[in-house]
């Protein structure tokens, strides 16, 4: 695929990955057809922070939903409209049957029968997160307002193009720190433990060829 002149290669990968797992199911389920949405986006790390940017460039509502009632200034400052904390009743009382559609991101142990209040009639879930714990689904809910609790995976070529120009016309991309090589075991601890901000760590390879710390001594 062709990099647009307005992604910066040490973005370009992270959009292939982070970006088109977001991207792929606002185009599959019509968030990309140019009718306006109220798109929910939860977990707010490195997947959900890319897609309030990629739901806001495409003209949507966004609710950003996460169990830490500390991510709201970051969901805020990414461009979401709303903010609930998942495990307040009153604050997800707010926001009940607004959207249209949810994309969830969680990878850790969770129920996603405790969204579905925020579903419009006839919304969806697309579960993206990769858990081996399965999920309590009552299909009440399911039955009487038409809701639907799917997945998705990533993106095809022609979605993957379509996200690059997307990104390169609105100036989009994740939020990255480029490292070299020797600091992969630190990249790694930070992911493994907070990652507050989201932030992808991309290597630049180069430099790490001259980073005399990472290179064998003669």
């Amino acid at each position: 695929m062709k990099i647009p002149d307005g992604v910066p290669l040490d973005k370009a990968g992270p959009i292939l990955c982070a970006g088109i797992t977001m991207y792929d199911p606002l185009r599959h389920w019509g968030a990309t057809e140019g009718k306006k949405m109220t798109i929910g986006i939860i977990g707010i790390g490195g997947l959900g922070t890319m897609g309030i940017k990629l739901s806001k460039a495409l003209g949507h509502t966004v609710v950003a939903i996460s169990s830490s009632p500390n991510k709201k200034d970051l969901a805020t400052e990414k461009g979401a409209d709303f903010f609930v904390v998942s495990k307040d009743p009153e604050s997800m009382a707010t926001c009940k049957g607004k959207c249209d559609l949810i994309l969830n991101t969680v990878s850790a142990p969770h129920e996603v029968v405790s969204y579905l209040s925020l579903l419009n009639y006839n919304g969806t879930i697309v579960q993206l997160g990769i858990i081996t714990d399965p999920h309590t689904l009552p299909q009440t809910p399911l039955m009487f307002r038409r809701n639907t609790v799917t997945g998705s995976h990533i993106g095809g070529i022609k979605a993957t193009e379509e996200l690059l120009e997307l990104c390169a016309k609105h100036g989009i991309a994740p939020d990255c720190e480029t490292i070299t090589a020797s600091k992969i075991d630190w990249a790694f601890e930070q992911l493994a433990t907070t990652n507050k901000d989201g932030v992808r760590y991309v290597i630049d390879i180069k430099k790490s060829m001259e980073d005399k710390d990472f290179m064998p001594k003669d």
